[in-house]
């Protein structure tokens, strides 16, 4: 892409030092010739001497910019790329806080604003004219300006002051902000690159945005990743780096026109500004220009919007630090420190401070889901950007009937694709702990919870029911973008061909699991089944249902797509994302099952009937039992793609779009992007009431003390009677002995035996509550006391 964009601009320098000989008159502001007074301008026209009343910085500008202030407009439209992008991000901050009456007629300044580009540009998302009290256009260059003046007389905006002065000098009048501490709103578009001293321009910049107010910059930059991987205030480094290459060219192509990429220019900016979002892209248009947006605030906030205030209540069950009063609070904090449970959102905080740094971007973020995490370590990182579930696996119908779930309720839940989550706030639970240590199942249901916040329901309907929208980028950046932390935006803007690309499915054909669903769309199209398979889904009652079955069977379970596909280790991780430890749970019990001894649990023909076997009692009695064109929508999203408007999750429902778009619906929600056992260590001693730990004890090694331990944890976070809900592959999981002898009484709640559903997911051989019926010290603990029967509930579907 360098290559590429070198030899498009060497073709444009040479045409024009061509037409440059010509005698005869030419139009240089239209059409290419525009592009190549622009080519000569940049590269092969000669500064000038300095002119009577110029200064060095103002003559530097003026030597370059006066040739060619006409065709500027023209010229940067694709060179300068994320200005719209910019302003949108800005746009639905202000929208965002008008709506909670935060500001009223604000004032904006346009540092380097040139042409006034920025500022017309910006009434594409609010109308400038209306929307600001005052907007201030400053620059150092004449000839931009004098384009700025003809753009708004003829506009007709009365609101627009147009001013040639030196950033570092620039104060508002006092009629217009001074009184109230500054602007609303700064923004720098592609300015701080070409500004010599940058230092005292950002420094000026504190003084002239008020204390609320929000700094906008977007410009080019080059970046190593090494440079930023110890800072914890960046709002997440996803698509920062750039290779060497890619940093020595455009370090070099740049300096001919004075711009700098260094990177200091952007590290000032996160240092002085706490970040609200952050985002590293590319204009693969010319060569694949790295550029950045940067949105921030002051780093020393005085007031916020946070529905939590009080920073000092970190050792509570909600571990998080509101960044509303944080200096004061933070004070208090350290001085009356005492061994309580601290988050590691206080942790981080406290490191900050005392260092003169800004906060963690989630101390800025506009509400307060997402706890802080450090997106860099490994634990995280290791999921290459990627979730492995797209959508639950776990049927909440049957969670609501075991759990009962009210407003008393502190529930702590592993996110997997933030479903059932979504389903159980629908029940006004006091508190919901989200938990997963991939990022990117967190980050999706940030964008979940967003899109109830923000989109009406034929939106979220498209989003999430069909899984596409072809104006997702839009509603990204202009509507969900205030309700996303950092690093949540990063990576949905990175994904956004997820929802819009016509060469896939959408959202439900991603992740990790989505290589079984499309091994089952590839299957029906080499078999021609695809019409088949919407009879199926279209079936009206299950006698219908079950006599078409048996042609989508032939192929799903056949025993030739077992041997080759199906048994193999990689497709049980990669594609089902079945772990080792839970695979060979499968084989145990069928080797108990047909009384085949351990030693032949390593014959392959011997684990792939088991599998078979298994995979053989999950899909029959789903077919047989369960309606797939308006009940089991599980099956029906695998088998179409998408959701119907007849079978969806209820989350999916108007109804559930009503109460969850309602101010304050996700006040209790607690999004945690780390390991089980860390969160429930900093959560105070009996304080939840139900944990959801789905079949992650699968996933654990028999010969560890893994689950021992976990059981130890979330006795301790647990109240007395407090019940964990788990579902595992196995009909009597070995993990079940450590719940007994650390304080809990299990009951089977639901077992899966050949022929019949525990759900309508029907994944997994058991369901089990677990009730909290002792406490533990963690020192002395009850001995296991193995009951010769475990009482079992049959499930309901």
């Amino acid at each position: 892409m360098v290559g590429a964009a070198l030899v498009l601009v060497l073709g444009l320098v040479a045409s024009a030092v061509l037409l440059s000989l010509q005698k005869d008159k030419r139009d240089w502001n239209k059409g290419l010739l525009s592009y190549l007074q622009f080519a000569y301008s940049c590269f092969i026209k000669p500064h000038e001497r300095d002119r009577a009343g110029e200064t060095g910085q103002q003559h530097a500008l003026e030597s370059f910019y006066r040739a060619q202030a006409s065709v500027y407009d023209a010229t940067r439209k694709k060179l300068l790329c994320g200005r719209e992008d910019m302003l949108a991000l800005l746009a639905s901050q202000l929208k965002y806080r008008e709506s909670c009456h935060e500001i009223s007629k604000p004032v904006w300044v346009d540092i380097g604003g040139g042409t006034g580009y920025n500022i017309e540009a910006m009434n594409a998302f609010l109308p400038v004219d209306k929307f600001f009290s005052h907007v201030y256009l400053v620059d150092l260059s004449p000839s931009l300006l004098e384009v700025a003046r003809q753009r708004f007389a003829r506009l007709g905006w009365k609101n627009v002051s147009v001013i040639c002065r030196d950033a570092r000098e620039f104060r508002l009048p006092g009629a217009n902000g001074a009184s109230n501490g500054g602007a609303d709103i700064v923004t720098m578009s592609y300015s701080l690159s070409m500004i010599p001293d940058y230092y005292s321009v950002v420094d000026s910049m504190k003084n002239l945005v008020k204390s609320d107010g929000i700094l906008g910059v977007v410009d080019f930059y080059v970046q190593n990743i090494v440079d930023v991987s110890c800072r914890n205030y960046t709002g997440g480094v996803f698509n920062r780096h750039v290779n060497w290459l890619g940093r020595a060219f455009w370090r070099a192509w740049f300096d001919f026109d004075r711009v700098n990429l260094d990177a200091a220019r952007r590290d000032y900016l996160e240092y002085k500004f706490g970040t609200i979002i952050s985002a590293s892209e590319r204009n693969y248009l010319l060569g694949g220009i790295p550029y950045y947006i940067f949105l921030g605030c002051q780093k020393e906030i005085t007031s916020g919007q946070s529905s939590i205030e009080m920073l000092n209540a970190t050792w509570t069950e909600s571990p998080y630090l509101s960044a509303a009063k944080h200096r004061q609070a933070m004070s208090d904090a350290v001085e009356n420190a005492t061994p309580e449970i601290k988050s590691k959102a206080y942790e981080s905080a406290v490191v900050n401070l005392s260092s003169n740094l800004p906060l963690p971007s989630a101390f800025y973020q506009n509400h307060h889901y997402r706890i802080y995490y450090n997106d860099q370590l490994p634990k995280h990182t290791q999921f290459k950007d990627e979730y492995i579930y797209a959508f639950n696996w776990e049927d909440p119908r049957v969670d609501h009937r075991l759990l009962n779930i009210n407003s008393e309720d502190v529930i702590l839940t592993i996110t997997s694709a933030g479903d059932n989550i979504l389903d159980y706030l629908q029940n006004s639970p006091k508190r919901v702990h989200a938990v997963d240590m991939n990022p990117n199942q967190n980050h999706l249901l940030e964008l979940k919870v967003a899109a109830f916040s923000a989109l009406d329901y034929d939106d979220v309907w498209k989003i999430f029911g069909e899984g596409k929208h072809a104006q997702f980028r839009e509603l990204l950046i202009g509507k969900l973008s205030p309700h996303l932390s950092s690093q949540a935006f990063q990576y949905w803007l990175e994904q956004t061909d997820v929802f819009t690309s016509g060469s896939n499915k959408g959202l439900y054909e991603t992740g990790g699991s989505r290589v079984a669903i499309k091994l089952v769309r590839y299957l029906f199209t080499i078999f021609g089944l695809h019409k088949v398979n919407d009879r199926l889904c279209e079936a009206s009652t299950l006698n219908e249902q079950r006599e078409i079955w048996p042609s989508i069977r032939k192929v799903l379970i056949s025993r030739i797509l077992n041997w080759a596909i199906v048994k193999t280790e990689w497709f049980a991780w990669k594609a089902a994302g079945v772990p080792p430890p839970q695979r060979n749970m499968i084989i145990d019990d069928y080797l108990k099952r047909e009384g085949l001894s351990g030693g032949v649990k390593k014959n392959s023909d011997v684990s792939g009937r088991a599998i078979w076997e298994y995979v053989v009692d999950t899909f029959d009695p789903v077919a047989k039992d369960t309606l797939l064109s308006n009940d089991n929508y599980f099956y029906y999203l695998c088998l179409q793609g998408k959701f119907s408007k007849k079978c969806h999750p209820t989350y999916l429902t108007p109804k559930a779009h009503k109460k969850l778009s309602t101010p304050g619906a996700f006040d209790g929600l607690r999004i945690h992007t780390d390991g089980l056992n860390e969160v429930i260590a900093r959560i105070t001693p009996r304080t939840l009431t139900i944990a959801v730990v789905m079949d992650s004890m699968d996933w654990f090694n028999p010969e560890e003390d893994a689950a021992a331990k976990q059981a130890q944890a979330l006795n301790r976070a647990l109240k007395m009677g407090g019940r964990v809900l788990l579902r595992s592959a196995s009909i009597d999981p070995w993990y079940v002995k450590d719940f007994e002898a650390n304080g809990f009484s299990p009951r089977r709640v639901g077992a899966r035996f050949p022929g019949s559903c525990i759900d309508r997911v029907n994944m997994y051989a058991s369901a089990w509550v677990i009730t909290k019926t002792a406490e533990i010290d963690g020192e002395t603990r009850p001995k296991p006391e193995r009951s010769s029967s475990v009482e079992v509930e049959a499930l309901t579907i």
